[in-house]
């Protein structure tokens, strides 16, 4: 069969088609590989993630009551103690007239301070009636249907902070009790040595001596002053405590410390156990102190102290771990990767896929989580986002996409 013959034109139209192809093909920009990402609705947690410490929140530090001979230390690091134990003996020096003034100021300042801790207790004891009243009247309102949830746990934390603040006052005024009585022992030795009670090992026996008494029923932190030697009134000499009691502590930088308030969520996590620990912030303190950063610069920080809610096995006073404090949270918000954003001008931005290319389109958004960021226009469920874009990547380039894991 014959083909029909094409006219030349058609023939040159033909020629200048396919190199004109072929030229498209050889010169044109292969597609940009890019990570993509889709725009989610999900839960959303924002925290203040630092440093932080485990310590024991009834600590003691106890210290001589007078200058005089310490005699070596018995107990040790670890050791159980009891309330009222004697932990460490110390045979006071004689007193001439002028130290003897001194010693009677000293005792009469012991006795003021255990006045003033025992108002304390009774003040606190009051408090906490006063708080257990309130959560009897929420229980209540909370059965009638008239006070929230919200209002009904302030309630219960308002009763958990009054009995800790009146144990913390029974405490102190067992302490003050203490030293008044190490200042009245000081007087022992302004006139004529008299025997005091025989130590449990025989040091103290036959002289006026005076014995340092653990103030609470716990566990010898630390033992300053092992050695016998001469000391001076208000040297410290042990410390002890309840590490039952722990409590967390964090240094945040104060603009991240007005965001946090007494009762939000701490998480404790790399601590040394499985799982994360849950805790609740008991105070923001008032007041920030400077510190230098890794990187030499100063910064103003401020501690947040939270209670744990439950015991964790192992962790002892001292002990590192990283805290999550959170600030803010939702269960139902519109989720982009934070690896996404960029500043464009004074507005953030984000490359969207548009039939295999990237469309550039602003954004507004809201809160900022670790791995994911609210927004709140410009964008809609189910769309892909380029994440981590190169400097390859503009307005209207053609992209060739993989999907990546958005975390959480």
């Amino acid at each position: 069969m014959n083909l029909p013959k094409l006219p030349r034109p058609a023939l040159v139209a033909l020629a200048i088609a396919a190199v004109l192809l072929l030229l498209f093909l050889a010169f044109r920009d292969d597609p940009v590989a890019v990570d993509a990402a889709l725009v989610t609705r999900g839960p959303l947690r924002v925290t203040v993630d630092e440093d932080g410490e485990a310590r024991v929140r009834k600590r003691f530090v106890m210290a001589a009551p007078t200058t005089g001979r310490l005699l070596r230390i018995a107990v040790d690091e670890g050791d159980p103690v009891e309330a009222g134990a004697v932990l460490a003996h110390i045979q006071p020096v004689p007193l001439d007239a002028r130290d003897h003034a001194g010693a009677q100021a000293r005792l009469e300042a012991a006795e003021a301070t255990k006045r003033s801790a025992d108002a304390r207790v009774a003040q606190s004891r009051a408090t906490l009636e006063q708080a257990r009243r309130k959560v009897t009247r929420a229980d209540q309102l909370l059965e009638a249907g008239t006070l929230s949830t919200e209002e009904y746990e302030q309630a219960l934390l308002g009763e958990t902070s009054s009995e800790q603040e009146h144990e913390a006052a029974r405490f102190a005024a067992q302490a003050a009790e203490s030293e008044e009585a190490a200042a009245r022992a000081a007087l022992l030795a302004s006139g004529t040595p008299q025997p005091g009670p025989g130590a449990p090992d025989g040091g103290c026996a036959g002289s006026a001596c005076f014995h340092v008494l653990s103030p609470i029923s716990g566990r010898v932190l630390r033992v300053l002053e092992e050695s016998e030697r001469i000391v001076t009134a208000g040297l410290p000499l042990l410390v002890v405590g309840d590490p039952s009691a722990l409590e967390i502590v964090v240094d945040v930088l104060s603009t991240d410390a007005v965001r946090i308030s007494p009762g939000a969520t701490l998480l404790v996590e790399d601590w040394g156990g499985e799982q994360a620990l849950e805790a609740r912030v008991r105070q923001v303190e008032p007041s920030g102190f400077t510190k230098i950063s890794a990187l030499g610069v100063e910064e103003q920080r401020v501690n947040v102290i939270a209670d744990l809610l439950a015991p964790a096995p192992g962790l002892g006073d001292g002990y590192r771990v990283e805290a999550r404090i959170v600030v803010w949270e939702a269960d139902d918000v519109l989720r982009v990767p934070a690896s996404a954003l960029f500043r464009q001008g004074k507005r953030w931005s984000v490359f969207v896929l548009d039939a295999g290319r990237a469309r550039l389109r602003a954004v507004d958004v809201g809160e900022r989580g670790t791995l994911q960021v609210q927004v709140r226009e410009g964008l809609t469920e189910g769309e892909l986002v380029i994440v981590h874009p190169s400097d390859r990547v503009a307005d209207g380039v053609r992209v060739g996409t993989t999907p990546v894991d958005q975390g959480s």
